[in-house]
């Protein structure tokens, strides 16, 4: 009995304190998800790039490359020598237009920026007729998490340049099967470099692909956006 009364005893002394910390934890503040989301530019940019990578079904804009970091916008179907490449108002108009609802805020003519995934998504400047497509991004500052918006035949002509030929080819053929390239401009841009002349061995091959794919469904019924 006397055992009993001390067990008691002892329970009494111990709740006050249970209670303490019971009323602590209830009142302890509890952090949303997205609060730590907000302060952590990581874990927005992965969310980010995941929401991205959804461009992939839309038939104008994708990501090209995560590699690179390079953004492809649908220019044409059909090329001439002569063409202007460069990313053009209407262009620029619907790549803003999927990525503004993303959190992406155009903060210059040649800039869009994502502030909380500390994200920006350069649109290089077109700098003359005549200036060669393996050189439009070459004067870009752009960090290590940046990406570049180009037409698909500056974004052909980084692959050309970044890859070892066998990737350079596999990485246009999926690029063309969605948004084609200037094949003609391409050519007359390259230069006497070995990835160069090596490319040039293929440019028979590519241009057969690109005519298949045009030529189908359902690219042969897009159009340009201006």
């Amino acid at each position: 009995m006397q055992d009993i009364d001390k067990t008691r005893e002892n329970l009494n002394k111990k709740t006050p304190l249970f209670r303490r910390f019971q009323r602590l934890f209830q009142r302890a503040e509890v952090k949303h998800p997205d609060t730590d989301l907000a302060s952590n530019p990581d874990a927005v940019r992965k969310q980010v790039l995941t929401q991205m990578r959804g461009f992939s079904s839309e038939p104008y804009f994708q990501i090209a490359d995560e590699k690179l970091r390079l953004l492809s916008v649908f220019d044409d179907l059909k090329y001439d020598r002569a063409d202007v490449d460069m990313v053009s108002p209407a262009m620029r108009k619907h790549v803003v237009g999927k990525l503004g609802p993303l959190g992406f805020q155009q903060t210059s003519g040649t800039v869009l920026e994502h502030a909380e995934a500390d994200i920006r998504v350069h649109i290089p400047k077109f700098h003359a007729l005549g200036a060669s497509p393996f050189d439009i991004a070459r004067y870009t500052q752009k960090r290590p998490q940046d990406y570049c918006l180009l037409t698909p035949t500056q974004v052909a002509c980084q692959f050309v340049d970044s890859y070892e030929l066998d990737d350079a080819v596999q990485r246009i053929e999926v690029l063309i099967a969605k948004h084609p390239i200037n094949l003609l401009k391409l050519a007359d841009y390259l230069e006497g470099k070995p990835k160069h002349r090596a490319f040039r061995e293929v440019l028979g091959h590519i241009k057969r692909q690109q005519r298949i794919a045009v030529e189908s469904e359902p690219l042969c019924r897009r159009r340009s956006l201006g």
